[in-house]
């Protein structure tokens, strides 16, 4: 198994739709040339976005947090640029970036260093062989102030291995309960 490059993702990119919208190159300056967190093709990664779609967790309910019998009501649904989230809590969001995996690849993602430094880390499970949809996205804020997200920029690195031979059987064989997921995901079972 080997860790992929930045020709390889270009290559995979524009040969299988790996990742859409792509960005070639990393980018650093927003539209309005201000410094932003960056995201796009790195030597051997890929930093994702975080979309403006953002559940904040709650406990006005008193629930417990059950991830069999998940509370919806756990949430407030928010539509922003910018995401806060409450001391010692966390939100969901989802990638801009939607992923079409291969079947000899398993992808695995980290936190990018700008907000682990800032007490937010971010949570991914891998991608297994040919998953596909947008990835959800956990962020958890460990510091004892609220902490801000910012939509559209860089939140964490995707790296990609590609095995010497294809798995018996992939995430898609199996059926997987998050397959072609779209928008952001509540936990299922």
């Amino acid at each position: 198994m080997s860790i992929k490059s930045d020709k390889w993702m270009r290559r995979m990119a524009a040969e299988q739709g790996m990742i859409e919208p792509f960005e070639p190159e990393q980018v650093r300056y927003g539209a309005d040339q201000q410094r932003i967190v960056s995201y796009g093709t790195s030597s051997y990664g890929y930093d994702v976005r975080c979309a403006d779609e953002f559940k904040i967790f709650t406990n006005v309910y008193s629930s417990v947090v059950d991830p069999k019998n998940f509370d919806e009501n756990s949430f407030v649904d928010i539509k922003s640029d910018v995401c806060i989230i409450p001391p010692n809590s966390f939100a969901l969001a989802r990638t801009v970036e939607y992923f079409k995996i291969p079947r000899s690849v398993l992808t695995v993602c980290l936190g990018k260093s700008t907000y682990a430094r800032c007490g937010i880390i971010v949570n991914v499970t891998p991608l297994e062989p040919e998953w596909e949809g947008h990835v959800t996205l956990e962020f958890s804020n460990t510091t004892p102030l609220p902490a801000k997200i910012y939509a559209n920029e860089g939140v964490a690195q995707m790296l990609f291995f590609e095995s010497d031979e294809e798995c018996e059987t992939s995430y898609r064989d199996r059926g997987g309960k998050y397959q072609g997921q779209r928008g952001v995901t509540l936990p299922r079972t």
